[in-house]
């Protein structure tokens, strides 16, 4: 009891700002939380049609419950739906083994390379027997999970070359890394992805055809690495200047500094707004909704204009913002675990 009071009163009620601010928030929980809840869990509609959720005053979870597949899969055909459910459990697999420190190995590196593969031999088939479905009709999670995930593992690398560039003494090398940084740091995701989309086959030669996602999975990689080339940066410039004094006195070269002093600090610094610009970027993923991917949102979007289930919006958006919020709640605490680690690695 003594504990939880003095938690309080370090956290919630710390001076007259947070004081009053915690009653602010304890309001508006008090005032909406309620509603809400009403609305989502006593009031709401878990068995009948559309017609019976019309008629009520609470959530309408038939309709969840009747396009859940349309929600997460999207145009998938049916008949096949065991193949992106399985390369998405797997998937979640994967990344709750890499949550935990004691897996960590070369093993677990071993088992990404190979459920990529299997992930996109279940996707696409053509193999094995699989009957083979076009990309064109990938949609909603399992694409979503795709272009963020694919996206984080190649942009990282290139943001951290394009860092080193921008603060190398060669001329040419730097020059480029900045003109790219600025360049695509300065238009917004959209032209990117409009760019990929309807420009860059204008100057394909005749008959060649690149798949769309793969051209919007670049567009993604390329926009990212930009901003996580600053990322970067900002961490090797908060290295003091001591470290790669120390490194040369050793007689290491430049890259045997940066690989075993100087990147290892760097990126250490770095986690929060590298996990910042991770979040950020499986977000933005919804954006490829404007060259008709069909990602987690523009399936919602798409299962909205059933003429038997039109109106239930709200409900549509809250069930794939918890989707959103679970993903990125979890990157979120994941960081936090990985800095409270190193600075109790420091620490002793």
């Amino acid at each position: 009891m003594i504990n939880s009071m003095n938690w309080l009163k370090k956290n919630l009620f710390n001076g007259w700002f947070n004081s009053a601010l915690t009653v602010v928030c304890l309001y508006i929980v008090v005032k909406f939380g309620g509603g809400l809840i009403q609305w989502l869990f006593i009031d709401s509609v878990w068995e009948g049609t559309s017609q019976t959720c019309r008629q009520a005053d609470g959530a309408c979870l038939v309709f969840i419950k009747e396009k859940f597949l349309f929600l997460l899969f999207g145009f998938y055909p049916r008949e096949f739906i065991w193949r992106p459910v399985t390369a998405v459990l797997l998937f979640c697999l994967l990344l709750f083994l890499s949550m935990n420190k004691k897996f960590w190995s070369k093993k677990l590196i071993y088992s990404w390379l190979i459920s990529f593969v299997i992930m996109a031999i279940l996707l696409r088939g053509g193999v094995f027997g699989l009957t083979q479905v076009d990309s064109e009709k990938w949609g909603g999670l399992p694409l979503t999970l795709i272009l963020a995930t694919v996206g984080l593992i190649f942009s990282y690398p290139l943001g951290i070359f394009l860092a080193l560039g921008r603060r190398s003494k060669m001329p040419i090398i730097k020059t480029f890394s900045v003109i790219y940084i600025e360049i695509i740091r300065g238009v917004p995701l959209i032209s990117v992805l409009f760019m990929s989309s309807v420009v860059f086959p204008l100057f394909l030669p005749e008959g060649m055809v690149i798949n769309k996602v793969l051209r919007a999975q670049v567009a993604i990689i390329m926009f990212v690495s930009a901003y996580m080339a600053e990322v970067v940066r900002g961490g090797l410039q908060a290295i003091p200047k001591g470290q790669y004094e120390a490194a040369q006195a050793l007689g290491l070269g430049y890259w045997q500094s940066m690989v075993k002093i100087i990147l290892p600090q760097a990126l250490r610094i770095v986690i929060p707004p590298t996990v910042n610009t991770a979040i950020g970027m499986f977000k933005d993923t919804s954006l490829v909704i404007i060259i008709a991917l069909f990602d987690l949102m523009y399936t919602t979007k798409a299962s909205l204009q059933d003429p038997n289930w039109l109106g239930f919006t709200l409900e549509a958006y809250v069930f794939v913002a918890c989707i959103y919020f679970i993903f990125c709640f979890s990157m979120s605490r994941f960081s936090q675990r990985l800095e409270a680690d190193i600075k109790s690695r420091q620490e002793h």
